[in-house]
């Protein structure tokens, strides 16, 4: 398995998606501070209960194609650069990011999500990096990041390590869509578990995007109507992240708003 050691870019490297700005907060109208009923209750009594799987346009899990482009962390990343930092909590190393932990006992609603992404050397034959960390989060349904718009929640955050295949995995929910923004999740790439512990050691940071005809179909149920509407007014060609190209960081998508969906990406390093 290639080592962590060979992986060559950084937060400060350019890459063929620029950093952008990244910087639009969450719109104060998309959502509240209020408790989330749990993912499960959202996701049996979705609108879209009958849907299809959706066919999407996404690049394959498998390829290598190129170092991922490097990307803003945005204004909430939790990870001690920009206040918090999740990273030094207990129990922060989890597949289940759906919880808060100790502070709440509170679960983000919203239909279910796993994502898989795929640590690739690229310097090495594209083989799998074994023993990195990845630190994954994201916003809720309602387009809020705790830990910032929700000072009293954590969830949504999480790290894991990958395993002999390169592969992390996170059980999840579908992002909101808030204003100014195309639909997405924020990670970044740290050596080892160890040194996961502060954004000074991170290797990598970036984003994931979402198809729109998943995000239009998940946001067609019950609790997303919000989303639906700010996604009329943004596209992948006009957001401040993935203009510039999104090809490597569009997620290869399967399942249904019912059943769930998830998300595959193969993260060149």
């Amino acid at each position: 398995m290639a080592a962590i050691a060979l992986v060559g870019c950084s937060d400060s490297g350019s890459s063929s998606g620029g950093s952008g700005s990244g910087t639009a907060s969450p719109a104060a109208g998309n959502g509240s501070g209020a408790t989330p009923s749990p993912t499960a209750a959202a996701a049996g009594g979705s609108a879209g209960a009958n849907v299809s799987p959706i066919p999407t346009q996404a690049t394959p899990a498998s390829a290598c194609t190129g170092v991922i482009p490097t990307e803003t962390a945005g204004p909430f990343p939790g990870d001690g650069s920009n206040g918090p930092n999740a990273l030094v909590q207990s129990g922060i190393v989890r597949r289940d990011i759906r919880s808060s932990l100790g502070i709440s006992a509170t679960q983000a609603q919203g239909v279910p999500l796993t994502v898989r992404l795929t640590l690739l050397d690229t310097k090495n034959g594209c083989r799998p990096i074994e023993g990195a960390a990845v630190y994954l989060w994201h916003c809720d349904r309602e387009g809020q990041y705790s830990m910032y718009n929700l000072p009293n929640e954590n969830y949504l955050r999480g790290v894991q390590a990958s395993d002999a295949n390169g592969v992390v995995t996170f059980e999840s929910i579908f992002p909101g869509c808030y204003a100014g923004r195309w639909p997405h999740i924020h990670f970044e790439v740290y050596p080892s578990l160890e040194k996961a512990t502060s954004s000074a050691n991170k290797v990598a940071t970036s984003q994931l995007a979402f198809p729109q005809d998943v995000c239009e179909a998940v946001y067609a149920t019950a609790g997303y109507e919000q989303s639906a509407r700010n996604l009329t007014r943004v596209s992948l060609q006009t957001d401040g992240i993935f203009r510039d190209g999104w090809q490597l960081q569009l997620a290869e998508m399967s399942g249904s708003p019912s059943q769930g969906y998830t998300a595959n990406l193969p993260v060149g390093l």
